[in-house]
C-alpha cells in the first residue's frame, strides 16, 4: 500500500499540489492546484489502479474496494493531516453548466425512484383499462389510481391528493 500510495502522490504532481483529498467508495477524489502537473498517463499504467479520471475539477483515481486503506497510506505519505478530511473553503463548482445540472440532479435524483414506481403503476392501470380488465368505477381501479397519486403526495407533500379526491364522495 504504501509504495502505491508514493507512486499516486508522485502522479498527482506531489504532495504540495494537492490541496484537499477525499474518497467514496472506489475513488482517491483530489482537489489539485495545479493540474497540468499530475501525470493521468503514468498513474494509469500502475499496477493498483483501475483507472484515473479528471471530472468537475477533480482529478480521480479509481483504486477499488481497498480504497480506504490506500487512502489512509497516501494521506500518512503526503502528510496531508486535516487536507485529506474536509473540501477547501473556497471550493468552486465549476462553470455555470456544471451548477446548473448539479442544482437539477440535487432536486430530480431523490424523486427518480418515486417517479418510476408512479409510472409503472400508473402504466399497468392503463393496460388494464385497455383490455377491459377492470372499469374506472370499479373499487380496485380506485384503490390503485389513489395509491399511485398517494407516493407523490407523501414525498412532495402535497396539500391533496390530486385527481382522487373527486371519488372521495
Amino acid at each position: 500500500m504504501t509504495e502505491l500510495a508514493r507512486k499516486i502522490v508522485a502522479g498527482v504532481g506531489g504532495a504540495d499540489n494537492i490541496v484537499s483529498l477525499m474518497h467514496c467508495a472506489t475513488r482517491l477524489r483530489f482537489k489539485l492546484k495545479d493540474e497540468s502537473k499530475a501525470q493521468a498517463e503514468v498513474l494509469k499504467k500502475t499496477p493498483g489502479i483501475i483507472m484515473v479520471v479528471e471530472s468537475g475539477g477533480q482529478f480521480q483515481v479509481v483504486i477499488g474496494n481497498h480504497v480506504a486503506d490506500v487512502f489512509l497510506a497516501v494521506n500518512s505519505v503526503a502528510g496531508l493531516g486535516e487536507k485529506a478530511q474536509q473540501a477547501p473553503e473556497n471550493d468552486e463548482k465549476g462553470n455555470l453548466l456544471n451548477r446548473f445540472v448539479y442544482v437539477i440532479s440535487g432536486i430530480f435524483t431523490p424523486l427518480i425512484g418515486l417517479m418510476a414506481a408512479t409510472g409503472i403503476l400508473k402504466g399497468m392501470l392503463a393496460l388494464a383499462l385497455t383490455f377491459q380488465w377492470t372499469t374506472e368505477q370499479s373499487g380496485t381501479y380506485l384503490i390503485l389510481f389513489s395509491a399511485s397519486d398517494a407516493l407523490t403526495y407523501r414525498k412532495l407533500k402535497n396539500q391533496t391528493i390530486p385527481l382522487s379526491t373527486p371519488y372521495a364522495t
